[in-house]
């Protein structure tokens, strides 16, 4: 078994959390390599995420579509998409070994950005894609179509399109609905809106999503996932699910619901 080890950044209280379980692995024939930017074109069994939920959302533009299962192992604070904490690496490591596990597909979104002097953008992204406002006096609307049906303009602080997996991440924060993993849809959410009576939306992930953008600023912010960037007003984004999902690692007494109940802290 090859294991590929991503982390973006190891703080010196980690440190040790870190050599330990490069140690386990190696006390049980597993061989490892660290990557950073890229990742060979190599075999590898499992990419481990080390870090916070930010490393792993990361990590899926290093695997793409080589269908490489991901495990994240959480050296940050939240990490709800990790599969274990940093003091859990002697029952991960075994568990993994005697394949105790199961590996969860996450749909992914395909976005197009097509700016208004026709230069293209293509990326994945696998929590959700937000338009935000850069100017704090003037409202960002963006006109939604759904499937070339226009649905309406959305004018305040932004526009979330999450998966399932991001259902749980911002959109939650801006009043948008909980999806489990295998919901096969995506949630819209409206950030800041003067208009109350647009409320979340849920579409199935067939359909394509139009989103145009308008403002008396030049430009707005648009977030894929844990990158920002600033792209002028006027940018169509064409958002479709992609055609390759992600693979997360499960182990055998992990649930969604489980994980709601620890990170969220329902019935506590």
């Amino acid at each position: 078994m090859k294991i590929a080890l991503y982390a973006r950044y190891i703080e010196e209280t980690s440190r040790q959390q870190f050599v330990q379980l490069t140690e386990i692995l190696h006390r049980n024939g597993v061989m490892t390599e660290e990557v950073t930017e890229t990742l060979p074109d190599k075999h590898f069994d499992f990419l481990f995420s080390i870090g916070g939920d930010g490393t792993l959302l990361s990590s899926v533009h290093l695997i793409g579509n080589r269908n490489i299962p991901v495990l994240g192992i959480n050296f940050g604070h939240l990490g709800f998409l990790t599969t274990a904490g940093r003091y859990d690496i002697d029952t991960l490591v075994l568990d993994l070994l005697a394949g105790r596990y199961s590996l969860e597909p996450r749909t992914m979104i395909h976005m197009k950005a097509i700016t208004p002097e026709g230069k293209n953008m293509d990326t994945v992204v696998l929590n959700e894609v937000s338009l935000h406002r850069l100017d704090d006096g003037s409202l960002l609307s963006t006109d939604l179509f759904v499937d070339d049906d226009f649905v309406a303009t959305y004018a305040g602080d932004g526009l979330i399109v999450a998966t399932p997996t991001g259902s749980t991440a911002y959109s939650l924060s801006c009043g948008g609905p909980i999806l489990t993993p295998n919901s096969a849809c995506f949630v819209i959410t409206p950030n800041g809106t003067h208009n109350l009576t647009l409320r979340p939306i849920i579409v199935p992930d067939s359909a394509k999503l139009k989103l145009v953008t308008h403002t008396h600023s030049q430009d707005f912010n648009l977030g894929t996932d844990s990158r920002r960037q600033h792209l002028p007003c006027g940018t169509e984004l064409i958002l479709e699910r992609e055609k390759f999902s992600i693979q997360l690692v499960r182990l055998h007494n992990q649930s969604f619901f489980k994980a709601i109940h620890q990170k969220l802290g329902w019935n506590f």
